[in-house]
């Protein structure tokens, strides 16, 4: 007997099926986007079992998966699938990523590897705010618990008055983004590195800061008047 598909649209951390794949990171303990919000969802039952897999194989290398149970989840089991990750998606990126597609597809060094193709740097959030704070000319201060969504809501209207002042493009807050992806990105308890060496190891030398790349953005957003 045929088994008919069926497409849903809602929160991955509600479904009361059998498995629910997450789209993890080799470290197998949790991160951003989804990843986070599966784990958070899920609590230190989730955790643990991710600790487990680690203390018997180490990480999961990009392209391979690990199954485990799921914690707090309605799910009864989680498979945590690694596989390369874009992030941004500003001209410099595009180019980079296509250069290093063309490098892997011809590469010896790239045979039976995968690759998470971005800056190619190492960076951490940590050092990343300083840098943006200045760049907005604005005092940095200590981390603190927030929602995003809740601040574009209490904002929304400041953020037209911002808006005509400097003949903004779009002066509803929440036509640009709505918090929700940005509170999967930073809802963690912990500091985050990102590294992004391996091409680079196997032999392809494209690289763009990633401190750079933030300020490039937000000139490019400037001057499309998207932010003040």
């Amino acid at each position: 007997m045929a088994v008919k598909p069926e497409v849903i649209l809602g929160d991955i951390t509600t479904l009361a099926v059998d498995v629910i794949v997450n789209a993890a990171n080799p470290s197998l303990l949790g991160g951003g986007g989804v990843d986070g919000a599966i784990h958070r969802a899920a609590g230190p039952e989730l955790l643990a079992a991710c600790k487990i897999v680690r203390q018997q194989q180490g990480e999961c290398a990009p392209g391979h998966a690990v199954i485990t149970t799921a914690g707090q989840l309605p799910a009864s089991a989680v498979i945590h699938a690694v596989g390369p990750v874009w992030h941004g998606g500003d001209r410099q990126e595009a180019e980079l990523l296509a250069d290093a597609t063309l490098w892997t597809s011809r590469s010896a060094n790239a045979r039976n590897q995968a690759f998470n193709i971005n800056n190619g740097d190492l960076w951490r959030w940590s050092e990343l705010w300083p840098v943006i704070a200045a760049w907005f000319e604005l005092e940095i201060g200590p981390p603190v618990s927030l929602s995003f969504r809740q601040m574009f809501q209490d904002y929304r209207a400041l953020w037209r008055q911002i808006a005509e002042e400097h003949a903004l493009i779009e002066a509803d807050i929440l036509a640009l983004s709505d918090g929700a992806f940005a509170d999967f990105i930073f809802g963690w308890n912990y500091d985050m590195f990102g590294d992004g060496s391996k091409l680079r190891r196997a032999g392809f030398q494209g690289y763009r800061a990633t401190d750079e790349m933030f300020c490039d953005l937000f000139a490019r957003f400037r001057a499309a008047r998207v932010i003040p």
